[in-house]
Protein backbone atom coordinates (compact mmCIF):
# COMPACT_ATOMS: atom_id res chain seq x y z
CA UNK A 1 0.00 0.00 0.00
CA UNK A 2 1.28 3.46 -1.11
CA UNK A 3 1.98 5.59 2.08
CA UNK A 4 -0.83 9.04 1.80
CA UNK A 5 1.12 12.10 0.62
CA UNK A 6 -0.33 14.30 3.85
CA UNK A 7 1.63 11.67 6.47
CA UNK A 8 4.33 14.01 6.75
CA UNK A 9 2.55 16.39 7.51
CA UNK A 10 0.71 14.96 10.29
CA UNK A 11 3.43 13.05 11.76
CA UNK A 12 5.32 16.97 11.77
CA UNK A 13 2.55 18.51 13.24
CA UNK A 14 1.91 16.18 16.03
CA UNK A 15 5.29 16.44 17.29
CA UNK A 16 5.45 20.54 16.84
CA UNK A 17 2.67 19.92 19.11
CA UNK A 18 3.76 17.25 21.84
CA UNK A 19 6.89 19.61 22.04
CA UNK A 20 5.63 23.16 22.05
CA UNK A 21 2.25 23.08 23.11
CA UNK A 22 1.38 23.56 27.17
CA UNK A 23 -1.98 22.87 28.58
CA UNK A 24 -3.27 25.70 30.86
CA UNK A 25 -6.52 24.58 31.43
CA UNK A 26 -8.39 23.20 34.22
CA UNK A 27 -9.17 19.38 34.49
CA UNK A 28 -12.07 17.88 36.43
CA UNK A 29 -12.33 14.64 36.75
CA UNK A 30 -16.00 13.12 35.69
CA UNK A 31 -17.54 10.06 34.49
CA UNK A 32 -18.51 9.63 30.66
CA UNK A 33 -21.82 10.07 29.91
CA UNK A 34 -22.43 7.44 28.33
CA UNK A 35 -26.27 7.53 27.44
CA UNK A 36 -25.59 11.54 26.35
CA UNK A 37 -22.71 9.71 23.83
CA UNK A 38 -24.73 7.16 22.35
CA UNK A 39 -28.12 9.36 21.89
CA UNK A 40 -25.90 11.67 20.16
CA UNK A 41 -23.98 9.64 18.20
CA UNK A 42 -26.82 7.79 16.64
CA UNK A 43 -29.04 11.20 16.55
CA UNK A 44 -25.88 12.73 14.36
CA UNK A 45 -25.32 9.91 12.20
CA UNK A 46 -29.01 9.02 11.21
CA UNK A 47 -29.54 12.80 10.08
CA UNK A 48 -26.25 12.66 8.33
CA UNK A 49 -26.85 9.32 6.68
CA UNK A 50 -30.85 10.44 5.62
CA UNK A 51 -28.79 13.63 4.08
CA UNK A 52 -26.58 11.57 1.93
CA UNK A 53 -28.73 9.33 0.70
CA UNK A 54 -31.07 11.76 -0.20
CA UNK A 55 -29.52 13.90 -3.19
CA UNK A 56 -29.85 9.96 -4.50
CA UNK A 57 -32.46 9.10 -6.60
CA UNK A 58 -35.08 7.50 -5.66
CA UNK A 59 -37.95 5.55 -7.82
CA UNK A 60 -38.11 7.76 -10.77
CA UNK A 61 -37.44 10.83 -9.01
CA UNK A 62 -34.34 12.89 -9.29
CA UNK A 63 -33.72 13.00 -5.32
CA UNK A 64 -34.68 10.40 -2.97
CA UNK A 65 -36.11 12.89 -0.36
CA UNK A 66 -39.91 10.98 -1.03
CA UNK A 67 -37.66 7.53 0.14
CA UNK A 68 -39.47 5.98 3.46
CA UNK A 69 -36.07 5.19 4.11
CA UNK A 70 -34.17 9.18 4.09
CA UNK A 71 -37.69 10.25 5.78
CA UNK A 72 -37.31 8.17 8.66
CA UNK A 73 -33.37 8.20 9.16
CA UNK A 74 -34.13 12.28 9.30
CA UNK A 75 -36.95 11.85 11.53
CA UNK A 76 -35.60 9.15 13.52
CA UNK A 77 -32.39 11.25 13.81
CA UNK A 78 -33.89 14.16 15.12
CA UNK A 79 -36.23 12.65 17.85
CA UNK A 80 -32.90 11.18 18.91
CA UNK A 81 -31.30 14.72 19.41
CA UNK A 82 -34.02 15.66 21.20
CA UNK A 83 -33.68 12.99 23.52
CA UNK A 84 -29.87 13.85 23.92
CA UNK A 85 -30.88 17.41 25.07
CA UNK A 86 -32.77 16.11 27.47
CA UNK A 87 -30.53 13.71 28.81
CA UNK A 88 -27.95 16.41 29.76
CA UNK A 89 -30.40 18.19 31.45
CA UNK A 90 -30.41 15.17 33.72
CA UNK A 91 -27.51 14.13 34.14
CA UNK A 92 -24.99 14.98 36.75
CA UNK A 93 -22.07 15.44 34.48
CA UNK A 94 -23.03 15.86 30.96
CA UNK A 95 -21.24 15.87 27.51
CA UNK A 96 -22.72 18.74 26.34
CA UNK A 97 -23.73 21.63 29.06
CA UNK A 98 -26.44 23.45 27.64
CA UNK A 99 -26.39 25.69 30.45
CA UNK A 100 -23.47 27.15 28.45
CA UNK A 101 -26.03 28.61 25.89
CA UNK A 102 -26.80 30.96 28.13
CA UNK A 103 -23.74 32.94 27.22
CA UNK A 104 -24.62 35.55 24.54
CA UNK A 105 -21.20 35.45 23.31
CA UNK A 106 -21.09 31.60 23.15
CA UNK A 107 -24.21 31.27 21.63
CA UNK A 108 -23.91 33.99 18.99
CA UNK A 109 -20.66 32.46 18.23
CA UNK A 110 -21.82 29.20 17.29
CA UNK A 111 -24.47 30.11 15.31
CA UNK A 112 -22.27 32.54 13.06
CA UNK A 113 -19.79 29.45 12.83
CA UNK A 114 -22.58 26.60 12.10
CA UNK A 115 -24.03 29.24 9.10
CA UNK A 116 -20.60 29.67 7.91
CA UNK A 117 -19.78 26.43 7.65
CA UNK A 118 -23.31 25.63 5.65
CA UNK A 119 -22.35 28.80 2.75
CA UNK A 120 -18.47 27.72 2.57
CA UNK A 121 -18.53 23.27 2.78
CA UNK A 122 -20.93 23.30 -0.13
CA UNK A 123 -18.85 25.58 -1.98
CA UNK A 124 -15.21 23.69 -2.70
CA UNK A 125 -17.86 21.11 -4.65
CA UNK A 126 -19.30 23.60 -6.80
CA UNK A 127 -16.33 25.25 -7.64
CA UNK A 128 -14.56 21.79 -8.41
CA UNK A 129 -17.34 20.79 -10.88
CA UNK A 130 -17.39 24.36 -12.76
CA UNK A 131 -13.64 23.95 -13.07
CA UNK A 132 -13.66 20.27 -14.04
CA UNK A 133 -16.35 20.27 -16.02
CA UNK A 134 -16.93 23.05 -17.69
CA UNK A 135 -14.49 25.69 -17.59
CA UNK A 136 -10.98 23.74 -17.84
CA UNK A 137 -11.91 21.52 -20.80
CA UNK A 138 -13.18 24.53 -22.41
CA UNK A 139 -9.54 26.05 -22.05
CA UNK A 140 -7.22 23.46 -23.39
CA UNK A 141 -7.38 20.78 -20.66
CA UNK A 142 -8.01 17.32 -20.79
CA UNK A 143 -10.35 15.26 -18.41
CA UNK A 144 -7.78 13.58 -17.04
CA UNK A 145 -6.42 16.48 -16.06
CA UNK A 146 -8.99 18.33 -14.88
CA UNK A 147 -8.20 17.72 -11.06
CA UNK A 148 -5.23 18.65 -10.68
CA UNK A 149 -5.24 22.07 -12.09
CA UNK A 150 -8.52 22.40 -10.43
CA UNK A 151 -6.88 22.40 -7.38
CA UNK A 152 -4.01 24.80 -8.72
CA UNK A 153 -6.62 27.18 -9.84
CA UNK A 154 -8.51 27.56 -6.71
CA UNK A 155 -5.23 28.49 -4.73
CA UNK A 156 -6.01 32.27 -4.13
CA UNK A 157 -8.98 31.28 -1.88
CA UNK A 158 -6.11 29.68 0.38
CA UNK A 159 -3.84 32.38 0.48
CA UNK A 160 -6.74 34.99 0.74
CA UNK A 161 -7.43 32.54 4.39
CA UNK A 162 -3.78 32.10 5.07
CA UNK A 163 -3.50 35.77 4.91
CA UNK A 164 -6.21 37.65 6.23
CA UNK A 165 -6.32 34.65 9.58
CA UNK A 166 -3.51 35.57 11.21
CA UNK A 167 -3.67 39.23 10.73
CA UNK A 168 -7.37 39.08 11.92
CA UNK A 169 -6.74 36.90 14.69
CA UNK A 170 -4.01 39.19 16.64
CA UNK A 171 -6.18 42.55 15.55
CA UNK A 172 -9.02 41.24 17.03
CA UNK A 173 -7.20 40.51 20.58
CA UNK A 174 -6.91 44.14 20.67
CA UNK A 175 -9.87 45.80 19.29
CA UNK A 176 -12.48 42.87 19.80
CA UNK A 177 -13.80 39.79 17.36
CA UNK A 178 -17.24 41.24 16.55
CA UNK A 179 -16.03 44.12 14.15
CA UNK A 180 -13.64 41.17 12.51
CA UNK A 181 -15.76 38.33 12.43
CA UNK A 182 -18.66 40.61 10.86
CA UNK A 183 -17.31 41.90 8.35
CA UNK A 184 -15.74 38.74 7.46
CA UNK A 185 -18.99 37.52 6.64
CA UNK A 186 -20.12 40.56 5.19
CA UNK A 187 -17.00 40.38 2.63
CA UNK A 188 -17.66 36.77 1.75
CA UNK A 189 -22.08 37.13 0.90
CA UNK A 190 -20.41 39.70 -1.05
CA UNK A 191 -17.91 37.45 -2.51
CA UNK A 192 -20.45 34.68 -3.47
CA UNK A 193 -22.70 37.58 -5.29
CA UNK A 194 -19.93 38.46 -7.50
CA UNK A 195 -19.59 34.97 -8.56
CA UNK A 196 -22.97 34.53 -9.47
CA UNK A 197 -22.61 37.45 -11.51
CA UNK A 198 -19.91 35.96 -13.41
CA UNK A 199 -20.68 34.08 -16.71
CA UNK A 200 -20.21 30.59 -16.90
CA UNK A 201 -16.99 30.52 -19.48
CA UNK A 202 -15.13 33.53 -16.71
CA UNK A 203 -11.86 35.36 -17.51
CA UNK A 204 -9.75 33.65 -14.74
CA UNK A 205 -8.38 37.21 -13.42
CA UNK A 206 -11.95 37.62 -12.34
CA UNK A 207 -12.44 34.80 -11.08
CA UNK A 208 -8.78 34.57 -9.38
CA UNK A 209 -9.60 37.91 -7.31
CA UNK A 210 -13.18 37.14 -6.53
CA UNK A 211 -11.69 33.89 -4.77
CA UNK A 212 -9.04 36.01 -2.89
CA UNK A 213 -11.53 37.99 -1.31
CA UNK A 214 -13.68 35.00 -0.10
CA UNK A 215 -10.58 33.60 0.92
CA UNK A 216 -10.37 37.05 3.10
CA UNK A 217 -13.66 37.18 4.46
CA UNK A 218 -13.47 33.91 5.87
CA UNK A 219 -10.52 34.44 7.40
CA UNK A 220 -11.55 37.69 8.93
CA UNK A 221 -14.21 35.55 10.34
CA UNK A 222 -12.58 32.68 11.53
CA UNK A 223 -9.69 33.38 13.91
CA UNK A 224 -12.11 36.27 15.88
CA UNK A 225 -15.16 34.26 16.12
CA UNK A 226 -13.39 30.93 17.68
CA UNK A 227 -11.66 33.08 20.29
CA UNK A 228 -14.21 35.02 21.19
CA UNK A 229 -16.13 31.86 21.61
CA UNK A 230 -13.76 30.51 23.92
CA UNK A 231 -12.95 33.37 25.78
CA UNK A 232 -16.70 33.85 27.01
CA UNK A 233 -16.20 30.28 28.79
CA UNK A 234 -14.98 29.76 32.06
CA UNK A 235 -11.47 28.18 32.52
CA UNK A 236 -12.93 24.61 33.12
CA UNK A 237 -15.56 24.66 30.40
CA UNK A 238 -13.58 25.50 27.84
CA UNK A 239 -12.86 21.95 26.32
CA UNK A 240 -16.46 21.31 26.37
CA UNK A 241 -17.07 24.57 24.63
CA UNK A 242 -14.57 23.79 22.15
CA UNK A 243 -15.74 20.28 21.71
CA UNK A 244 -19.27 21.53 21.10
CA UNK A 245 -17.97 24.32 18.52
CA UNK A 246 -16.09 22.03 16.72
CA UNK A 247 -18.84 19.62 16.32
CA UNK A 248 -21.30 22.42 14.69
CA UNK A 249 -18.85 23.32 12.56
CA UNK A 250 -18.24 19.74 11.13
CA UNK A 251 -21.76 18.57 11.04
CA UNK A 252 -22.37 22.02 9.58
CA UNK A 253 -19.64 20.82 6.39
CA UNK A 254 -21.30 17.60 6.03
CA UNK A 255 -24.91 19.46 6.01
CA UNK A 256 -23.66 21.66 3.35
CA UNK A 257 -23.01 19.50 0.72
CA UNK A 258 -26.51 17.72 0.79
CA UNK A 259 -28.39 21.21 1.01
CA UNK A 260 -25.68 22.44 -2.05
CA UNK A 261 -26.05 19.09 -4.09
CA UNK A 262 -29.96 19.05 -3.48
CA UNK A 263 -30.22 23.08 -4.70
CA UNK A 264 -27.56 22.23 -7.57
CA UNK A 265 -29.73 19.36 -8.81
CA UNK A 266 -32.91 21.46 -8.47
CA UNK A 267 -31.88 23.58 -10.56
CA UNK A 268 -30.19 21.37 -13.19
CA UNK A 269 -33.81 19.07 -13.27
CA UNK A 270 -35.59 21.63 -15.05
CA UNK A 271 -33.98 22.10 -18.14
CA UNK A 272 -30.47 19.00 -18.08
CA UNK A 273 -32.97 16.40 -19.85
CA UNK A 274 -34.26 18.22 -22.51
CA UNK A 275 -30.39 19.92 -23.33
CA UNK A 276 -29.09 16.41 -22.87
CA UNK A 277 -31.91 15.00 -25.80
CA UNK A 278 -31.44 17.52 -28.43
CA UNK A 279 -27.83 17.43 -28.17
CA UNK A 280 -26.88 13.86 -28.68
CA UNK A 281 -29.59 13.60 -31.08
CA UNK A 282 -28.15 16.69 -33.47
CA UNK A 283 -24.50 14.45 -33.76
CA UNK A 284 -26.70 11.16 -34.38
CA UNK A 285 -26.99 9.16 -31.03
CA UNK A 286 -29.29 6.40 -31.02
CA UNK A 287 -32.83 7.43 -29.73
CA UNK A 288 -32.85 4.36 -27.23
CA UNK A 289 -29.54 6.05 -26.30
CA UNK A 290 -30.51 9.30 -25.90
CA UNK A 291 -33.68 8.57 -23.73
CA UNK A 292 -31.69 6.56 -21.28
CA UNK A 293 -28.79 9.29 -20.79
CA UNK A 294 -31.90 12.49 -20.45
CA UNK A 295 -33.23 9.72 -17.96
CA UNK A 296 -29.94 9.91 -15.96
CA UNK A 297 -30.28 11.62 -12.50
CA UNK A 298 -28.57 15.05 -12.59
CA UNK A 299 -26.57 13.83 -9.81
CA UNK A 300 -24.95 11.32 -11.52
CA UNK A 301 -23.91 13.98 -14.65
CA UNK A 302 -22.43 15.90 -11.90
CA UNK A 303 -20.41 13.13 -10.69
CA UNK A 304 -19.32 12.07 -14.01
CA UNK A 305 -17.44 15.68 -14.56
CA UNK A 306 -16.23 15.85 -11.12
CA UNK A 307 -14.22 12.42 -11.15
CA UNK A 308 -11.92 13.33 -14.02
CA UNK A 309 -13.08 10.67 -16.38
CA UNK A 310 -14.67 11.61 -19.78
CA UNK A 311 -18.38 12.33 -19.02
CA UNK A 312 -19.68 11.29 -22.73
CA UNK A 313 -17.63 8.49 -23.35
CA UNK A 314 -18.84 7.44 -19.60
CA UNK A 315 -22.29 7.53 -20.03
CA UNK A 316 -22.18 6.57 -23.60
CA UNK A 317 -19.62 3.44 -23.42
CA UNK A 318 -17.50 2.55 -26.12
CA UNK A 319 -20.56 0.29 -27.62
CA UNK A 320 -22.97 3.05 -28.60
CA UNK A 321 -19.77 5.19 -29.66
CA UNK A 322 -18.57 2.82 -32.15
CA UNK A 323 -21.99 2.59 -33.66
CA UNK A 324 -21.11 6.41 -34.60
CA UNK A 325 -19.15 8.16 -37.39
CA UNK A 326 -15.49 9.06 -36.60
CA UNK A 327 -16.27 12.44 -36.18
CA UNK A 328 -19.49 12.37 -34.28
CA UNK A 329 -17.80 10.44 -31.66
CA UNK A 330 -14.53 12.62 -32.08
CA UNK A 331 -16.72 15.47 -31.14
CA UNK A 332 -19.04 14.22 -28.70
CA UNK A 333 -15.78 13.14 -26.38
CA UNK A 334 -13.74 16.29 -27.33
CA UNK A 335 -13.40 19.02 -24.90
CA UNK A 336 -16.12 21.47 -25.97
CA UNK A 337 -19.13 18.97 -26.44
CA UNK A 338 -20.11 18.44 -22.75
CA UNK A 339 -18.81 21.68 -21.60
CA UNK A 340 -21.05 23.60 -23.59
CA UNK A 341 -24.14 21.15 -23.12
CA UNK A 342 -24.38 21.73 -19.51
CA UNK A 343 -23.21 25.22 -19.42
CA UNK A 344 -26.47 26.83 -19.61
CA UNK A 345 -28.40 23.72 -17.20
CA UNK A 346 -25.14 24.67 -14.51
CA UNK A 347 -25.64 28.05 -14.57
CA UNK A 348 -29.42 27.78 -13.18
CA UNK A 349 -28.13 25.31 -10.68
CA UNK A 350 -25.17 27.66 -9.43
CA UNK A 351 -27.47 30.43 -9.21
CA UNK A 352 -29.67 28.85 -6.60
CA UNK A 353 -26.61 27.64 -4.69
CA UNK A 354 -25.33 30.79 -4.46
CA UNK A 355 -28.30 32.32 -2.85
CA UNK A 356 -28.63 30.08 -0.15
CA UNK A 357 -24.44 30.91 0.28
CA UNK A 358 -25.32 34.58 0.19
CA UNK A 359 -28.38 33.66 2.78
CA UNK A 360 -26.19 31.93 5.27
CA UNK A 361 -23.38 34.46 5.70
CA UNK A 362 -25.65 37.09 5.66
CA UNK A 363 -27.50 35.65 8.70
CA UNK A 364 -23.88 34.67 9.84
CA UNK A 365 -22.89 38.28 10.11
CA UNK A 366 -26.61 39.13 11.64
CA UNK A 367 -25.74 36.60 14.95
CA UNK A 368 -21.81 37.75 15.16
CA UNK A 369 -22.93 41.41 15.65
CA UNK A 370 -25.70 40.30 18.37
CA UNK A 371 -22.96 38.63 20.28
CA UNK A 372 -22.09 41.72 21.99
CA UNK A 373 -19.10 43.72 22.81
CA UNK A 374 -15.59 42.43 24.00
CA UNK A 375 -16.59 39.20 26.54
CA UNK A 376 -13.97 37.69 28.24
CA UNK A 377 -15.16 35.56 31.12
CA UNK A 378 -13.24 36.56 34.85
CA UNK A 379 -13.29 34.28 37.66
CA UNK A 380 -12.42 36.69 39.87
CA UNK A 381 -15.19 38.99 38.96
CA UNK A 382 -17.52 36.10 39.28
CA UNK A 383 -16.20 35.16 42.92
CA UNK A 384 -16.75 38.85 43.81
CA UNK A 385 -20.40 38.45 42.11
CA UNK A 386 -20.93 34.89 44.04
CA UNK A 387 -22.71 35.80 47.60
CA UNK A 388 -20.48 35.30 50.45
CA UNK A 389 -21.46 34.05 53.65
CA UNK A 390 -22.02 36.08 56.79
CA UNK A 391 -18.88 36.39 59.15
CA UNK A 392 -19.91 35.14 62.73
CA UNK A 393 -19.88 38.20 64.56
CA UNK A 394 -18.34 37.30 68.64
CA UNK A 395 -20.20 36.81 71.48
CA UNK A 396 -20.79 40.25 73.60
CA UNK A 397 -18.58 41.20 76.03
CA UNK A 398 -19.87 42.89 78.76
CA UNK A 399 -18.83 46.39 79.91
CA UNK A 400 -15.80 46.69 81.90
CA UNK A 401 -16.73 48.72 85.18
CA UNK A 402 -13.96 51.78 86.12
CA UNK A 403 -10.83 49.95 88.35
CA UNK A 404 -11.43 51.35 91.26
CA UNK A 405 -9.02 54.07 92.67
CA UNK A 406 -5.58 53.09 94.34
CA UNK A 407 -5.39 52.68 97.59
CA UNK A 408 -2.80 55.38 98.87
CA UNK A 409 -0.14 54.13 100.67
CA UNK A 410 0.25 54.80 104.37
CA UNK A 411 2.69 57.86 105.37
CA UNK A 412 6.12 56.89 106.74
CA UNK A 413 6.27 56.02 110.31
CA UNK A 414 8.78 58.40 111.74
CA UNK A 415 12.08 57.41 112.86
CA UNK A 416 12.46 57.39 117.11
CA UNK A 417 14.72 60.10 118.47
CA UNK A 418 18.22 59.30 118.55
CA UNK A 419 19.74 60.46 122.17
CA UNK A 420 22.60 62.99 122.19
CA UNK A 421 25.90 61.62 122.46
CA UNK A 422 27.60 61.57 125.88
CA UNK A 423 30.29 63.81 126.87
CA UNK A 424 33.48 63.06 126.07
CA UNK A 425 32.82 61.56 122.66
CA UNK A 426 31.48 58.13 123.26
CA UNK A 427 29.58 56.45 120.52
CA UNK A 428 26.11 56.13 120.96
CA UNK A 429 25.14 52.09 122.00
CA UNK A 430 25.45 50.21 118.86
CA UNK A 431 28.37 52.34 116.92
CA UNK A 432 32.42 50.90 117.12
CA UNK A 433 34.41 54.18 117.70
CA UNK A 434 36.84 54.59 115.22
CA UNK A 435 40.27 53.26 115.47
CA UNK A 436 38.69 50.23 118.17
CA UNK A 437 39.65 47.14 116.96
CA UNK A 438 36.92 45.00 115.89
CA UNK A 439 35.90 41.32 117.34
Amino acid sequence: MRPSKHLPFGLFGTVWAYLRLRDTGIRTPARPDWWGNLTFAAGLVSVLAGITYGIQPYAGHTMGWSNPVVLAALAGGVALLVLFCRVETRVAEPMFRLRLFRIRAFTAGNVASLLASLGRGGLMFVLIIWLQGIWLPRHGYGFAETPLWAGIYMLPLTLGFLVAGPVSGWASDRFGARTFATGGMLLAAGSFAALQALPVDFAYPAFAVILLLNGIGMGLFAAPNRAAVMNSLPPDQRGVGAGISTTFQNSAMVLSIGIFFSLMITGLAGSLPTTLTSGLTAQGVPAADVARIAALPPVGVLFASLLGYNPVQTLLGPHVLAQLPAGHAGYLTGREFFPQLISAPFADGLAVAFDFAIAACLIAAVASLLRGGRYVHDDRARADARPRRPEPTPAAVPPRTAAPPPVPAPPPVPAPPTADPPPGGAPPPGRTPPGAPHD
